[in-house]
């Protein structure tokens, strides 16, 4: 089915009237099936295999300017139109839940009228769940190329929904730890700025998505057959969801951390308060022995009675200081 090489997998598949007629061929034969006339191509490269790559290139007489871009790292999620074909660029994203990092795999494809060339440059568990969703609906090769390109999207369209999925539950796991009583300061502001950051890489390969699916429903391009326009309007509405679900998690995201600094300052006012009052507490019987320890004669000097007078003086206005910053909750 796939052929290993130190740079990792290679794929190929060939269809012929919506069926699957061979795998795992060699990119040689690439150009044979797509003779024939009435077969689909699909064809993935790791980007790291310039030989292979450069084979596949000129296979289907690819622009250079494209290849390049689908070997580098990074950009941003894109669909750019050839003459020939359609050159996609997009990320599959998956969330750690452990660490609350994200991890991006980059796809780029080669859209051609009877061929799908897709290069991956991290590892090619994306490529997998799109031959698994091909082969779990085996009606979208039926409608040739862009029906392959539909299984694709929405295969990155799922990541993202998934990604997205696990951050909320993250946040949310995060605002209870917010009224946690055990709550270490420290430990929240980490996890906040770890799932924030993670926010933003999310945004960053879910918003443009929405361009680029527009694009293909462009009515005016003839990009996508009225057959499957309910299909990829599908996606689109899966893409608009994912974006608007990192809005508002954006939000909720600048929201806890606001209100993780409010909490942190209304329990530095109660410490305060406490403080406070029981230096004010202290302050009394301080002030009365300061009182009575004067080298000159008081009522009671020398005398019994006087001691638990004082004394008694000292606990009752204790007791009133008390009562009254209790009854005020600043102990």
């Amino acid at each position: 089915m796939v052929s290993d090489t130190k740079f990792g997998t290679t794929r190929t598949r060939a269809w012929k009237n919506g069926r699957l007629e061979a795998e795992g061929f060699p990119l040689e034969e690439v150009s044979d099936y797509l003779d024939r006339g009435d077969c689909l191509v699909w064809a993935d490269v790791p980007s790291e295999d310039d030989d292979t790559l450069n084979q596949v290139a000129e296979e289907l007489s690819l622009d250079s300017h494209a290849v390049e871009q689908a070997v580098i790292a990074g950009g941003r999620a894109k669909l750019d139109r050839y003459p020939a074909y359609l050159f996609l660029t997009c990320y599959g994203t998956y969330l750690d839940t452990g660490s609350g990092e994200i991890s991006i795999s980059k796809l780029s494809t080669f859209v051609t009228e009877r061929a799908l060339i897709t290069v991956h440059r991290e590892a090619d568990v994306l490529s997998q769940a799109i031959v698994q969703q091909w082969d779990s609906d085996t009606e979208l090769a039926t409608y040739g190329v862009t029906g392959l390109l539909h299984g694709l999207l929405d295969v990155v369209i799922d990541t993202h929904l998934d990604a997205v999925q696990s951050l909320d539950d993250q946040i949310d796991d995060l605002e209870d730890l917010l009224f946690d009583d055990k709550l270490r300061i420290r430990s929240v502001q980490r996890r906040t700025y770890e799932l924030r950051k993670s926010l933003v890489q999310v945004r960053r390969v879910v918003l443009p998505m929405r361009e680029v699916v527009n694009t293909l429903l462009r009515r005016d391009l003839h990009i996508v057959p009225s057959e499957l326009t309910p299909y990829y309007q599908d996606v689109y509405d899966h893409v608009l969801r994912a974006s608007e679900w990192t809005d508002s998690l954006r939000d909720l995201v600048s929201t806890i951390f606001e209100t993780n600094l409010s909490l942190q300052d209304a329990r530095l006012n109660n410490v305060m308060k406490k403080l406070t009052a029981w230096a004010a507490i202290i302050a009394v019987p301080t002030a009365i022995t300061g009182y009575y320890g004067q080298n000159i004669p008081y009522p009671g000097f020398g005398r019994h009675w006087g001691f638990w007078v004082s004394t008694a003086v000292i606990v009752g206005l204790i007791l009133v200081l008390y009562r009254g910053f209790k009854k005020r909750e600043w102990l």
